[in-house]
């Protein structure tokens, strides 16, 4: 297929009904609403249904009963909306239940603002609701991406059998590029036996995250937390620029790369070495192996993003105190202007200036 001129959203919303999502249940907020309108328009049109739910916490509870009987399904949102959709996300990881989850995000904490932000990214690695779970989150910085990674999310989430996040922001989710949608066709349904469709002619399923003896949770957990690990091993994902044995690497996700981008290919004049970016596109499972070999010679690291601070401990715990980390925290919503980066870099690691 010719490339097509759309927004991130809009991209999200046409690869997953191209993906087979059967039911998308949503509540407008934005900086997500071309996503619920493009929904609202086209996935009744395409054999789906579409819900515009009375609340966020409505939306997520209408997801885990559509995942229940087997279908592919989806939810968006921005920060606030996500927030008031974490019980629902706890309980579809607690009842192994697939479902995808767009979040593009805005500023907070509390109603924030509408400008893009990335303050979600503790939420979103480290469970967000109540218990032992964890979240499959990618990290789209481009229109092309949002649409690969919602493609993607759903075949992670019917293979894992657990909620997987598409972790966006207002830049991202609203600006327009020309993509291609390529070969992104309905796959096959996979059979799902454990799914709610009627017991004629089979013992019948039961689908629940609620458990009397503690004994039988604890063995629950244990078994999530060995399907986590071995989400860990086999789902990293990241990319890197630059220099290929840096001596200084900045780290960066979803949209606030694409500026680290520009400065990796044209690194500012006074560094007393190379230069290298490194992307986390998986943010859980975080590739905490791959940014070490990536920095093994490095001297420092600059994380930079567009919160007060949350990846940078996980860029912290990967390199676990053997270099320098510091911070270009913007936590007021919108992207770092290039040239501060520039002048960040040059302050840090120019000789003349240390």
């Amino acid at each position: 297929m010719d490339k097509v001129l759309i927004s991130g959203n809009e991209a999200a919303a046409e690869a997953a009904i191209r993906a087979g999502c059967k039911l998308y249940a949503g509540y407008p907020i934005t900086p997500q609403n071309e996503l619920i309108a493009y929904m609202a328009d086209q996935l009744p049109l395409r054999g789906g249904t579409f819900i515009q739910a009375e609340s966020e916490l409505a939306a997520i509870n209408m997801v885990h009963g559509a995942s229940a009987s087997g279908v592919r399904c989806m939810t968006s949102s921005s920060s606030p909306g996500i927030s008031l959709k974490q019980e629902g996300i706890s309980y579809l990881a607690g009842s192994e239940l697939p479902a995808v989850i767009v979040n593009v995000q805005r500023g907070g904490p509390g109603l924030g603002g509408i400008g893009s932000a990335q303050g979600d990214y503790f939420q979103s690695t480290r469970g967000g609701g109540h218990g032992d779970y964890r979240t499959i989150v990618l990290a789209p910085a481009t229109v092309q991406e949002m649409a690969d990674m919602t493609f993607l999310a759903f075949d992670l989430a019917d293979t894992y059998r657990m909620p997987v996040m598409v972790l966006s922001d207002a830049v991202t989710g609203q600006m327009m590029e020309g993509i291609s949608f390529g070969k992104m066709t309905a796959p096959r349904p996979a059979p799902k036996p454990w799914a709610l469709t009627g017991a004629r002619g089979r013992p019948r399923n039961i689908i629940h995250s609620f458990f009397i003896d503690q004994q039988e949770l604890e063995e629950f957990n244990v078994k999530l937390q060995a399907k986590y690990r071995n989400i860990a091993e086999q789902e990293i994902r990241y990319t890197t620029e630059g220099g290929t044995n840096p001596d200084y690497v900045m780290v960066a996700f979803g949209s606030c790369a694409r500026t680290l981008r520009n400065i990796a290919a044209d690194p500012p004049a006074g560094l007393d070495g190379e230069l290298g970016l490194f992307r986390p596109v998986t943010l859980w499972p975080f590739p905490y192996e791959a940014l070490r070999e990536y920095t093994a010679s490095a001297r420092a690291i600059l994380a930079v993003e567009m919160n007060a601070g949350q990846m940078v401990e996980d860029v912290r715990l990967a390199v676990n105190g053997r270099i320098p980390v510091h911070l270009m925290a913007h936590p007021g919503g919108g992207v770092p202007v290039e040239s501060r980066i520039r002048e960040r870099l040059v302050s840090l690691f120019a000789p003349t200036t240390r």
